[in-house]
């Protein structure tokens, strides 16, 4: 018999998942006979790498093992595209990837998003456009307010942070800042392929009629750091980064939210999640959707493992879809 989640203490960083021949006991008060299948296999990029791996995955495989009564592998892929094709082919029937992947994962194969990513309490998170010349994208005087993930105040203008409050981070705010981009300014920009340095950045300049080909100096940079600190260093007059990247680079430039302010935010970025194929039983998915969900708060270890594994906080089961699909319009534009 199938364990009880009230019994149960829930704990399970999806980190597995297979699909194979059926076992589980037969729901009878379902108007069909839904077999579970006697392994499922997830697939995933961890955080981990080497000889850590085995180590880091073992805790979550065998806590959704026990917990679901049946075995459950996890499979690492090598990049966020791979766990997509390894659910379109059925090597995997659960992954745990990127916003992206997601998108494409509904859109090619019917999956379904049962989970999103949670860090630091947030879903999802802007990108910010920064600035050393708050007299030209600033209509009022930047004011202080406390990025609470760190406990570093710092400076933000056009009425997207209240002033000795703690920072939300949420767009899209001041965006229309972004239209004093003049011809030829240096606008420090990451890869064509990052969200907050890059993809986010580009349309919402667009949107507020900058021509971002030929209408401004792109500086290329690596990494939010380094988009932080070109700005900081002179190098660009603008650069892009998630929020808050400033607390990144604190240390080297311990004047950084006075040379550095914020003075917009782009749409919300969701961050990635858990989903199933769907020729899982809704019930063995109900069943794992809720192991997960839980993992993080089921205990110390449980919350340390999820963090070094994927790099997470804590999932949650409002998956807010719309997020997803904005994103995946996104990714058309610069899909050539």
């Amino acid at each position: 018999m199938r364990k009880s989640l009230l019994t149960t203490g829930i704990a399970a960083v999806a980190v597995l998942a297979l699909a194979g021949c059926s076992s589980s006991a037969p729901d009878e008060t379902a108007d069909e006979t839904t077999e579970w299948p006697s392994s499922i296999t997830l697939s995933l990029v961890p955080s981990v790498e080497g000889e850590d791996l085995a180590q880091a995955l073992d805790p979550l495989t065998t806590y959704l093992s026990e917990n679901l009564d049946i075995e459950v592998k996890g499979v690492v892929a090598s990049d966020y595209a791979a766990t997509v094709e390894a659910l379109g082919t059925d090597q995997a029937q659960v992954i745990i990837t990127d916003a992206g992947s997601l998108y494409n994962a509904t859109e090619r194969y019917d999956a379904e998003l049962i989970l999103r990513d949670v860090r630091f309490g947030a879903t999802s998170y802007a990108s910010v456009a920064y600035t050393n010349n708050p007299d030209k994208y600033c209509e009022d005087e930047p004011v202080m307010s406390t990025y609470a993930a760190s406990g570093i105040e710092l400076s933000y203008c056009n009425g997207i942070e209240e002033a000795a409050a703690d920072a939300t981070g949420s767009g899209p705010a001041g965006i229309e800042a972004l239209g004093e981009i003049s011809d030829g300014t240096k606008v420090a920009l990451q890869a064509a392929t990052s969200p907050a340095g890059y993809q986010y950045p580009v349309v919402a300049m667009r949107e507020q009629g900058v021509d971002t080909d030929a209408g401004i100096t792109q500086v290329p940079v690596e990494g939010n750091n380094n988009a932080v600190l070109a700005v900081y260093n002179g190098d660009a007059e603008v650069s892009f980064a998630y929020w808050d990247a400033r607390t990144t680079v604190t240390e080297e430039a311990p004047d950084i939210a006075e040379k550095v302010v914020a003075f917009a935010y782009t749409e919300m970025i969701p961050n990635g999640g858990v989903a199933v194929t769907s020729t899982l039983p809704d019930d063995l998915v109900a069943e794992l959707t809720e192991l997960l969900d839980g993992y993080a708060d089921s205990s110390e270890e449980a919350a340390s493992v999820m963090f070094d594994l994927v790099g997470l906080s804590d999932w949650t089961s409002e998956t807010a879809p719309d997020e997803i699909t904005r994103y995946g319009e996104i990714l058309a534009e610069f899909s050539n």
